[in-house]
């Protein structure tokens, strides 16, 4: 597009891991950036989740099950699924809109779209360590562990669906006793295993800093503490609307995760993002855990971190601004503990909740919006971590150079 004027200034509003990503990928374009944050980088869903890297689990949240897991959440407080519906009355609607799409056939047209995304997530990472950000980003087989070989079953079916996308994902079946041998901290409880090859792993809070140093290194300025309001466009100029201070660039992206509807509605984007509060808690482990494990039917995370672990979990659909439950950390650490061993629990620190930024169909927003020089990066659920270093640096292309990667085209923000 001969036509097409890039813009020399681009506003970012976020400083998760998809918005550093997009603005890290626009300095590449020789793009002058700005960031805001309304807290400070990786606050939100980047801070503390389970850093898992891994495109052969990356799928559309929206699915079947996921209807039967609705009933146990309004019928079991134990559930690591529940639904906050005081917290925020327009959960309703969302919920009836993300249950239109647990049918298998929207199932498979996300997954087509999420599987040229996850075939290029290990290069989006090599990208950045190679641009000089600081990495603690590891290779790990995650260890997918069960009680029953019904919950064995219940997982590959959702592995084989990925797989039938077309997406090359290598699994290895193990009995209890191999899955102890991949990792020692296994109780008898578990008597199967399934390990999904190829997977990584970081935490995610040093990631992000390090990113942010980077983003920072390459010229760029991070404003913490900076909320913006509304953004309007006026003529050719965006302005970005602060509590105290208004910004003016020729393009803003709107990355602000579990608050993405507040800014992008009035934009045209109809899809709406709640929240998907997630708990994590850190726990002393001198003797360092081998592998990333998952326990699917708590719907817990357990990533090394040298002499500690850390524990991610829960689905809670709900306002990103309702206060933490710190009975969601004793439900997660319960429902997880019968199938561990040689752990301090009573040393437990560092308990965290940050909203995940859910769409209905379980697909990210990336795109432009119905304002010219407006875009979206969000609505990236549980793969965050995943997908953001990609969808960061693809947007970045679309803005820099006019041209939308076809692989953006389901992730139109308008759709």
């Amino acid at each position: 597009m001969s036509s097409y004027h890039r813009p020399e200034g681009v506003l970012v509003v976020g400083a998760g891991i998809v918005g550093l990503s997009c603005a890290w990928s626009l300095q590449d374009y020789g793009v002058e950036v700005r960031v805001v944050d309304r807290m400070h980088p990786g606050a939100g869903a980047s801070w503390q989740n389970a850093g898992f890297v891994s495109p052969g689990l990356c799928a559309p949240l929206p699915e079947p099950a996921i209807l039967r897991y609705g009933v146990r959440a309004v019928l079991s407080p134990g559930s690591p699924v529940q639904v906050l519906w005081r917290s925020d009355p327009r959960l309703i609607s969302f919920m009836a809109r993300l249950a239109s799409h647990c049918t298998a056939g929207q199932w498979r047209r996300g997954m087509a779209a999420y599987r040229p995304l996850n075939e290029q997530v290990a290069q989006s990472y090599e990208r950045q360590c190679a641009g000089g950000v600081e990495s603690d980003l590891a290779s790990g087989d995650v260890l997918a562990c069960f009680a029953d070989q019904a919950g064995r079953v219940a997982f590959m079916h959702e592995v084989e669906g990925i797989m039938g996308s077309g997406q090359d994902v290598k699994v290895e079946h193990l009995t209890g006793d191999e899955a102890r041998e991949h990792e020692p901290h296994l109780s008898a409880r578990v008597v199967a295993g399934v390990l999904v090859k190829g997977q990584q792993y970081l935490t995610p809070s040093n990631y992000v800093a390090a990113l942010a140093r980077s983003v920072r290194a390459r010229g760029a300025e991070i404003l913490d503490n900076t909320t913006i309001n509304a953004v309007e466009r006026r003529d050719s100029i965006l302005v970005a609307h602060g509590q105290d201070i208004d910004f003016e660039a020729e393009a803003v992206v709107l990355a602000n995760g579990a608050w993405l509807s507040s800014l992008a509605a009035k934009h045209g984007v109809r899809a709406p993002v709640s929240g998907g509060r997630g708990y994590s808690f850190t726990l002393p482990c001198p003797e360092p855990f081998k592998a990333p494990t998952y326990f699917p039917s708590a719907r817990v995370a357990v990533t090394p971190q040298g002499d500690r672990v850390r524990m991610a979990g829960i689905m809670e659909f709900g306002s990103p601004d309702a206060p933490p439950r710190s009975e969601r950390i004793e439900t997660m650490a319960r429902s997880v503990r019968p199938f561990l061993q040689g752990l301090d629990w009573a040393a437990r620190h560092d308990d965290w909740m940050g909203p995940r930024p859910l769409t209905p169909d379980g697909l990210p927003l990336v795109g432009e919006t119905r304002t010219p020089g407006v875009f979206v990066a969000g609505g990236h659920g549980m793969w965050g971590v995943t997908l953001g270093p990609l969808t960061g640096a693809l947007l970045a292309e679309r803005i820099a150079t006019g041209v939308a990667p076809p692989e953006l085209r389901a992730l139109d923000p308008g759709r």
